[in-house]
């Protein structure tokens, strides 16, 4: 999971948890949730809508799919949030560091609400300090052989991180061209937030 990009594209605290949970929770245990952090869990299911059908997307994802075949969009997801992480027009590595030291923060303040199966995930995430250190080659590393010993029908001696390598400067022209997109995607629908009380689906935005 892009971890890096849902933090990011989030505009206040409550939208950070809502966006971080959004894999581990479902519809039908949303509704305690404060609005804030409601919106921050459509956040989620809006970038990954948006995500999955972006032309560059379904160009990066060529370069995993002879190897990992459907599961190349969880890989392309990782390796982005490498470029985001090293995006010099986006944040500087201080900014970054100190970025990713206030989410760690929020979601500390907000352990209790937090799913059970992510609670169990933050301790190690600060730990290791996941959010910072995708912007290196051995973080990014680490985090693909975390989606390779995760995977179900996966060897996890294939060499995606070799592909990743191989195919960089590929990656990260697909990147550049994708991320702006959806940062303004994210700002739009934030900006509908502000002017509705109700949530909105998602799929009608895409």
């Amino acid at each position: 999971m892009n971890f890096l990009a849902h933090t990011y594209l989030s505009f206040t605290d409550e939208q950070i948890v809502g966006n971080l949970i959004g894999d581990f929770i479902k519809n039908k245990s949303r509704n305690h949730l404060s609005d804030g952090i409601q919106q921050g869990i459509t956040l989620h299911r809006a970038i990954d809508a948006f995500t999955d059908v972006h032309p560059k997307v379904l160009e990066a994802k060529t370069v995993f799919q002879p190897i990992v075949r459907l599961y190349s969009g969880a890989f392309v997801d990782v390796v982005f949030d490498y470029f985001l992480a090293n995006d010099k027009n986006v944040k500087s590595a201080k900014e970054w560091r100190d970025f990713t030291a206030h989410v760690y923060q929020v979601l500390n303040k907000y352990e209790a609400i937090l799913p059970e199966n992510f609670r169990k995930v933050l301790p190690r995430m600060e730990k290791d300090n996941w959010l910072y250190n995708y912007r290196f080659d051995w973080g990014m590393e680490y985090s693909i052989n975390n989606v390779l010993n995760k995977a179900k029908y996966l060897d996890n001696s294939i060499p995606v991180y070799g592909f990743f390598q191989h195919h960089k400067e590929f990656l990260r022209s697909c990147y550049e061209e994708f991320f702006p997109d959806l940062h303004q995607f994210c700002i739009s629908l934030n900006d509908n937030f502000k002017k509705s009380d109700t949530d909105i689906d998602p799929d009608s935005l895409v």
